[in-house]
């Protein structure tokens, strides 16, 4: 009789195991995975939509900009930085930069007072929570 118990319990847990993958095949479509919230990530997030969205786009509210990204922070606080096109020495018009994780971020300068700045904010927001595109 022990030999039977084990080869029965084998049995069993094979056709567990053969119900639960089964199911996860029949099952929705998974999740999608929540992006990373470190500061890193969200930086990168945040960097790429600007870039492409802002400055790649021939975004007229954006053409007298540059972007300077300085995301290999030794500080834990990466950041990118829009400063004029002719004078990227020049001090920033705005900074966005995040620290900890998960991120907070913060976004000031002259340019986040100005009518631009408030989509600026908007679009900051949805790329660090991971949302993509241009609006």
């Amino acid at each position: 009789m022990p030999s039977f118990v084990p080869a029965r319990l084998a049995g069993l847990a094979c056709a567990t195991f053969g119900l639960a993958l089964l199911a996860s095949c029949q099952s929705p479509k998974p999740p999608a995975p929540s992006p990373n919230t470190a500061a890193l990530p969200t930086m990168e997030r945040v960097a790429l939509g600007a870039n492409g969205c802002w400055f790649k786009s021939g975004d007229s509210e954006f053409k007298s900009y540059r972007l300077a990204p300085e995301l290999n922070s030794f500080s834990g606080r990466p950041r990118i930085l829009i400063v004029p096109r002719k004078s990227p020495e020049a001090r920033p018009l705005a900074v966005v930069q995040a620290e900890g994780n998960p991120a907070r971020l913060q976004a000031f300068g002259p340019l986040m007072s100005e009518p631009v700045g408030t989509r600026m904010a908007a679009d900051i927001k949805r790329w660090a929570a991971g949302g993509q595109g241009c609006k």
